[in-house]
């Protein structure tokens, strides 16, 4: 049985405003960015989230912010 809870998720963001987990998910291509969304909705809602999706979100954080920092440390 699945249950819902209600948790918030919310993005840090630096004291000018700027939000890097926001600015990272824009970077994404919109594939990718659908699905961590979707993931981060069951983080809010469900008691317990299944670990395949936590594992494959991990996985493909993990390869496009290791892109995304190289990008941004280049300019």
């Amino acid at each position: 049985m699945l249950t819902y809870n209600v948790r918030t998720i919310e993005f840090y963001r630096t004291e000018t405003g700027k939000s890097p987990v926001e600015e990272f998910l824009d970077s994404l291509p919109d594939k990718h960015a659908r699905k961590v969304t979707w993931v981060l909705r069951l983080v809010e809602r469900l008691d317990f989230v299944p670990k395949q999706y936590l594992k494959k979100i991990i996985e493909l954080t993990k390869r496009r912010c290791k892109d995304y920092i190289q990008r941004r440390t280049k300019k």
